[in-house]
């Protein structure tokens, strides 16, 4: 085997907390290789150790890189061997071009002079590399995540390249985009480059990846030349057999708690565009209802033009609660009304990374914890340990900083910091994104309960299978419009699809109904 990085007894401690215990890792030339584990298994931290992030002399063990001991101070040690890392969450700079962007910190310069022209043609050929058609001038701001993500690819490409580590690349893609990332990340592996996958869809891993290392609790579990079944894969991750992925549920669904009629938003920056078209629905008392659609299809503008008008301009519409018209114009008001909306971008609007858990849980209800203007700080505490409790929220202390939690953890934080203003209606927007299994049956099995104890609840999901496992009911939406509604034991992926892309040739005001689905559905 010729192995061109092995990973030997790396020990990595933080206060109070051990995140990687002897771990070992071979990685062969040529190969994509999977790296697996729960949130908070290690995974990060341990390519943190390899990148030179956390320096040597910080971490115990052995590093051996094309077979020589290797011993990096920082990013810029291991990137001059050729290991460049992609982190999970981007770092590009929107205002800039794509051709600022590649080259930004290493830049084509001759005497403190940038060499615009060659900056141009390398960006160009870089571009062409991973698929796109862009001219380097484009703002990356002006792109969509899959290109955002191929942008920051085709940065790492600028330099030497022979061992490329991919943290998360497909967690905030639409499933198109992620097969074309699968396929490009392929015939690089094809040209001889090396890669280390983190990756939570196991079913994308299976379709790329050579091989697979699993973590758990820090420590190496498994490492197979081959790839495993996903249930196998699995029971290694979680340590435990996990034959249902989600909950057993016996609904009680009870009167129409929410009525919204004719929601009508437009884009403030493009007069006449309208990001939402006309959307009318109910939800009911300890109903989990689902709204599926392609990125893009006005999901998240529906969402959070209800909660407070966060996005968009209202043309039309009103929303009832109990009968009752109420006031959501802004999000004060939208809470006041019983409505909660968790955000699928936890980390730049749903908390305060660098406060604490306990100071973050209590931020969306300060009139919890305050007495006269004055936050109680013994309260706080309370609040914080019975919700870290409460739901299974692992940390050292509600005094560890959320943003050294992992996704799932950090999902948690969000929940806690929303129930804890007690919402009649909860809005949950991609809950599950860029958590693994078991903390996504963790968060399934809360919002079962939730439901049992009468809540109801919206639920946004790029993840079709995750909708058909805990929902009741299925709103789809294409293009600013819900186009049908269907009992989620009526639906199949198939069904859905059928109806976005037959919606898409031909949108009118009215739903597409039970009849049509059945009649133009493809029998599969």
């Amino acid at each position: 085997m010729d192995a061109i990085l092995e990973m030997r007894g790396i020990t990595k401690e933080f206060p109070g907390v051990k995140a990687l215990n002897n771990v070992n890792m071979t990685v062969r030339r040529g190969e994509i290789r999977a790296l697996v584990g729960e949130n908070g298994a290690g995974k990060s931290t341990l390519m943190k150790v390899l990148s030179g992030v956390y320096p040597h002399g910080s971490y115990d063990g052995e590093i051996l890189y094309n077979g020589k001991p290797v011993a990096f101070r920082g990013i810029p040690d291991s990137e001059e061997l050729g290991i460049v890392i992609i982190h999970q969450e981007l770092a590009l700079v929107p205002q800039m071009t794509i051709a600022e962007n590649i080259f930004l910190g290493n830049e084509l310069a001759t005497r403190g002079v940038i060499d615009w022209n060659e900056t141009n043609r390398r960006t160009a050929e870089l571009l062409a590399k991973v698929g796109l058609r862009e001219s380097p001038q484009t703002k990356v701001g002006s792109l969509g995540m899959g290109k955002q993500q191929l942008v920051e690819i085709a940065k790492a490409l600028s330099k030497k390249v022979d061992l490329l580590i991919l943290d998360e690349p497909t967690s905030s893609l639409n499933e198109h985009d992620s097969d074309a990332l699968l396929q490009l990340l392929a015939s690089f592996r094809d040209q001889g480059m090396t890669a280390i996958l983190i990756s939570h869809k196991l079913n994308e891993l299976s379709q790329v990846a050579d091989s697979v290392t699993v973590l758990r609790d820090g420590a190496t579990v498994a490492q197979h030349d081959g790839m495993l079944p996903e249930d196998q894969i699995i029971k290694e991750m979680v340590g435990r057999s996990m034959d249902d992925r989600y909950p057993p549920r016996d609904p009680q669904i009870g009167e129409v708690v929410m009525q919204v009629r004719d929601w009508t938003v437009e884009d403030p920056d493009r007069d006449g565009r309208l990001m939402v078209k006309n959307a009318k629905f109910d939800l009911h008392r300890g109903e989990v209802l689902g709204i599926a659609g392609l990125m893009g299809a006005g999901r998240t503008e529906l969402a959070m033009s209800i909660f407070g008008r966060s996005v968009g301009k209202l043309r039309s519409g009103e929303v009832t609660i109990n009968g009752s018209k109420v006031d959501v114009s802004t999000v004060p008001k939208a809470i006041k009304g019983g409505l909660a909306y968790v955000t699928e971008d936890r980390k730049s609007l749903g908390l305060v990374l660098i406060d604490t858990i306990r100071r973050n849980i209590p931020l969306a209800h300060l009139g919890g914890i305050a007495a006269k203007g004055v936050v109680d700080s013994q309260r706080e505490a309370e609040i914080a340990r019975d919700f870290r409790k409460r739901l299974n929220i692992r940390s050292s202390s509600i005094e560890q900083e959320t943003l050294n939690l992992s996704g799932g953890n950090q999902q948690k934080v969000v929940l806690a910091k929303w129930l804890f203003t007690n919402p009649e209606i909860l809005i949950l927007d991609e809950p599950t994104r860029g958590i693994d299994v078991g903390a996504k049956y963790e968060i399934y099995t809360m919002i079962r309960d939730l439901a049992e104890q009468g809540k109801s609840i919206i639920v946004i999901s790029s993840e079709m299978p995750e909708l058909l496992g805990i929902t009741d009911r299925i709103l789809v939406m294409n293009e600013g419009r819900l186009v049908a509604e269907l009992p989620t034991a009526e639906a199949t992926q198939e069904k859905i699809m059928s109806i976005i892309i037959r919606s898409g040739h031909n949108l009118t005001d009215d739903q597409i109904t039970p009849e049509q689905i059945e009649a133009e559905t493809p029998h599969v």
